[in-house]
């Protein structure tokens, strides 16, 4: 008998391998990747066509860990947002391809958007 969970989270991934066959990113519009588990969020903006990294955030960033006790997971969320755009700009990357990850666009997920677009990122 298979688990509930395993098989979310291969739905889930099923979902990201779908939409990941038509988003990519690029030097000029890289990807603003998110994965959310249990009780963190995650996101990175990709360069997909030399494979870098360019920025990353997380609940776990030493800059914000402590500003988010207390705070509940899509409070949490909005944070990484503005930190993620923050240091895009910073790097000089204003346009973005969103990745949600195969997860729906709907609480954390969309928190974290539309915090990053209030700091000034363009999807």
């Amino acid at each position: 008998m298979r688990s509930i969970a395993k098989e979310r989270r291969e739905s889930r991934v099923k979902r990201h391998r779908r939409i990941r066959k038509h988003l990519s990113g690029t030097a000029q519009r890289p990807r603003l990747a998110v994965f959310r588990s249990h009780m963190h969020i995650y996101t990175q903006i990709i360069d997909d066509v030399s494979g870098q990294t360019l920025v990353g955030a997380s609940t776990q960033s030493p800059d914000i860990r402590d500003a988010l006790k207390g705070k509940t997971k899509t409070e949490a969320s909005v944070e990484v947002g503005k930190l993620i755009a923050e240091r895009a700009t910073a790097k000089g990357i204003k346009c973005v391809s969103f990745d949600r990850g195969g997860y729906r666009y709907h609480g954390r997920v969309k928190a974290l958007a539309d915090a990053a677009r209030k700091g000034g990122l363009e999807f």
